[in-house]
């Protein structure tokens, strides 16, 4: 990351802060307006259900069980319930404003070899799915880094994968030549023609909001969504006439019945939310999105019947008997109308019994939302701005459910080829006499040693203890991170050296520097971070949710050693020697 980049991450981690607050506040005014109102939505029952998608959501695409080739459901549904079986998927453990919570979904990331995706301050490091031809399926050691039920679960997952990247492309380009044959029909209309004043004026509000929004309160509160802050990327948008490449996948599990209460889903009244309303963040700008939507049976309950609802139950039965009873003496048209109302009502309950996915325009109360049916198997394809300009829920359903949402993540500094790089950066600065058997700097810029100690930094606390915090959960099942995790903290102790020779040389009366204010600058900035962030992760390995976790999933507070550590260049605690860098820049 260049000093400019570091800048400008740094302004908008502070501009995220700033912007939960406006969230927050934006949230408050938008519920006193509605009052005890709901915005109107529909679902496919309802008149207008295919205008509004055209007109309002045409970036969605629903694609039914029947269009992916024959066997793929097998092998994927197979596969999920593999990663389920084998524990592979787990609750996270989420930092939320400064406190941790568990999301309601468990997860597993799987994709391409070496690849992480971050969200809600954490990173997830993939299992990587196989692929012939792919030597990232094997460790360092050239044996396959899962066993054989995984490596074909995965595989199959990597299959569906192929399908999506070229069926997105082929989706897209399709509807690409429907709107520009209704551009051209509609050439002399004036724009935003249908448009209200005030719908205009709404729609240029939200694009300015846009700007600003980072999560979704809903899926703060519950950490359930997949969002997270992050600095914009000056990668380019995926070329639409290419092949799209989703580079992970995000697997989600949830079981309703296992939940002892679920969020109502706020503006609409659209039912229980499984994951609230959000953006998915950390992607390729304009990247479509692609959910593969599985459903199965859950374990039958019966504390999922109350007493009320045994009441309601027997009620309905009792009016069916006696409407069964009483229709010799009715006319023909009164039961056709009682069918019809019985029909309705019952395709409403048939459409909230199976999952659903809600959108909805961002902060737009004049837009009816849309509630889209999933059947098992089905799935559904975000593409062109719609991630952007609409957030989306996940209403629950009543049964189990798995996920397969794949992504174009944002890899420039998500990747273990990457910061590798950044390891071999910091450490091109570290001269070792081998005669003596002594090292020492090279260069003294201050540009070279702010440049250093961030990257030592980052290659603590966003790898080294994301990884240890709950990455390691998964060498359990798969060994792939683990020797590339060993060097990383090899290469951290030897920049743990070198913070201790830029010690030694700013601490050294005897040595003129002429830079030497600005180094003590510079390593003062760069301790009282570490030792902020140090005590942090601390606390989350020691919070009392953590301590809940079962040994093999628990967060482990790693590096840490006693102060007294003779392998060690420096203590864990750095109190003492930031004193004595504030002290000597004091008498400079």
């Amino acid at each position: 990351m260049k000093p400019r980049q570091r800048k400008q991450y740094f302004r908008n981690m502070k501009r995220s802060d700033d912007s939960e607050r406006e969230k927050r506040r934006k949230r408050r005014r938008l519920i006193q307006e509605l009052g005890e109102q709901r915005i109107p939505y529909l679902s496919p029952a309802d008149p207008g259900f295919q205008e509004l998608w055209d007109s309002s959501y045409a970036g969605l695409a629903l694609r039914q069980s029947s269009a992916l080739p024959d066997g793929l459901h097998e092998r994927v549904q197979s596969a999920l319930r593999t990663l389920q079986r084998r524990g592979c998927l787990l609750r996270d453990l989420v930092r939320v404003r400064d406190r941790d919570v568990f999301t309601a979904v468990s997860r597993a990331l799987v994709g391409q070899p070496g690849y992480t995706y971050r969200y809600l301050d954490t990173r997830l490091f993939t299992i990587p799915w196989h692929c012939e031809g792919e030597e990232g399926q094997k460790d360092e050691k050239g044996k396959p880094c899962c066993d054989s039920d995984l490596r074909d679960a995965c595989k199959a997952l990597w299959e569906l994968n192929q399908f999506f990247c070229s069926d997105v492309k082929q989706q897209t380009n399709a509807r690409g030549v429907k709107r520009s044959r209704s551009d051209t029909e509609n050439s002399e209309d004036t724009p935003g023609e249908g448009m209200s004043e005030e719908s205009v004026k709404d729609r240029l509000l939200e694009e300015k909001q846009e700007k600003e929004e980072e999560v979704e309160e809903e899926e703060e509160d519950s950490g359930q969504g997949c969002s997270h802050s992050s600095p914009p990327s000056s990668a380019p948008p995926p070329d639409v006439a290419g092949l799209v490449q989703f580079n992970i996948t995000l697997i989600n599990y949830m079981d309703p019945t296992a939940m002892t209460q679920l969020k109502e889903e706020p503006y609409y009244g659209m039912g229980k939310m499984a994951v609230g309303w959000h953006h998915d963040e950390n992607l390729v700008p304009l990247s479509p999105v692609a959910v593969y939507s599985y459903s199965c049976p859950a374990e039958p309950k019966n504390e999922g019947v109350t007493e009320k609802d045994g009441e309601g139950q027997s009620k309905e039965k009792e009016k069916e008997k006696e409407a069964e009873t009483e229709g010799e003496g009715t006319s023909k048209e009164e039961p056709k109308k009682e069918e019809g109302e019985g029909s309705g009502k019952e395709e409403v309950k048939k459409e909230k019994a199976c999952w659903r996915v809600g959108l909805k325009v961002a902060w737009d109360i004049h837009t009816p939302g849309l509630a889209l049916p999933l059947q098992s198997g089905d799935c559904y394809y975000m593409t062109d701005d719609l991630n952007r300009t609409h957030q989306h829920c996940v209403l629950a359903g009543d049964t189990a459910r798995f996920s397969s949402t794949h992504r174009v993540a944002q890899c420039c500094t998500g990747t273990l080829d990457y910061i590798k790089k950044r390891c071999s950066e910091a450490l091109e600065n570290l001269h070792t006499d081998s005669e003596k058997t002594t090292k020492s700097l090279k260069s003294l810029l201050p540009s070279t040693l702010q440049h250093i100690e961030d990257i030592h930094n980052e290659v603590e606390f966003e790898w080294l203890r994301q990884y240890w915090f709950q990455g390691r959960r998964y060498a359990r099942f798969c060994s792939w991170w683990t020797k590339p995790m060993e060097q990383m903290e090899k290469d951290w102790k030897e920049m743990e050296r070198m913070t201790q020779l830029l010690l030694a040389v700013v601490e050294d009366e005897n040595t003129v520097q002429e830079n030497r204010r600005e180094m003590a600058d510079i390593l003062l900035n760069a301790l009282t971070d570490r030792q902020q962030h140090r005590q942090t992760w601390r606390d989350r390995c020691q919070s009392s949710l953590a301590q809940t976790l079962p040994p093999e999933e628990a967060p482990f507070d790693r590096p840490y050693w006693s102060n007294e550590d003779p392998d060690m260049p420096l203590p864990f605690d750095l109190s003492e020697i930031i004193n004595r860098v504030e002290s000597l820049l004091w008498r400079m």
